[in-house]
C-alpha cells in the first residue's frame, strides 16, 4: 500500500535543490598590507594598540585594500570613543569588527577556524583510530570493596 499524501515532485522541480540559484562572482584576491594611521590625527594610545592588534591578527592575511579602508574608518570611531568619550559609537565599532571575526562568537558565525584546529582534529582522529587495547590497556579492575565512592 502506498504512503499518504501526494507523490513527491520530480527533483528538478523542487524548490530547494541545495544549490544557489544566484550566480557567484569570482574575484582575484590581492592581499593588501596594513596602512599606517594617518598623521593628521593625534591618535589615542588605545587606538594605536587596537590598530597594531589588527595588523598582527590571523584575519589580516586575508584583508584587501577595501578591508583596511573600512577598518581605518572604524579606527576613527574607536579614537572618538577613547579620546572624546563618544561611547555611543561603541555599538557601531562592535558591529564593524564583528564583520572581521573579532570575537570567538563572530568567528564561529563566519565559519572561521584557525589552522591548528585541523591539527587537533587529526590528533583526535588518530587517537580514536587506536585499538581498544591501546586506549584502555592500562586500566585494571580493583578488588571488591576498594573502589572509590563505593559503600
Amino acid at each position: 500500500m502506498a504512503g499518504r499524501g501526494p507523490a513527491p515532485k520530480p527533483a528538478d522541480r523542487r524548490a530547494r535543490a541545495n544549490k544557489d540559484t544566484v550566480g557567484q562572482t569570482v574575484l582575484r584576491f590581492e592581499r593588501a598590507a596594513q596602512p599606517e594611521l594617518p598623521d593628521d590625527v593625534d591618535w589615542h594610545d588605545r587606538t594605536r594598540d587596537w590598530w597594531a592588534m589588527w595588523g598582527r591578527s590571523a584575519q589580516a592575511e586575508t584583508f584587501t585594500a577595501t578591508d583596511w579602508s573600512f577598518l581605518l574608518d572604524t579606527a576613527l570611531m574607536h579614537h572618538a570613543m577613547w579620546s572624546k568619550g563618544q561611547w555611543t559609537l561603541a555599538a557601531e565599532v562592535r558591529l564593524r569588527v564583528a564583520k572581521y571575526g573579532a570575537t570567538p562568537e563572530d568567528r564561529a558565525r563566519l565559519r572561521m577556524v584557525f589552522a591548528d584546529a585541523d591539527e587537533k582534529d587529526e590528533k583526535r582522529a588518530a587517537k580514536a583510530g587506536a585499538s581498544a587495547r591501546e586506549r584502555y590497556g592500562k586500566l585494571r579492575v580493583l578488588p571488591a570493596g576498594k573502589a572509590s565512592g563505593g559503600e
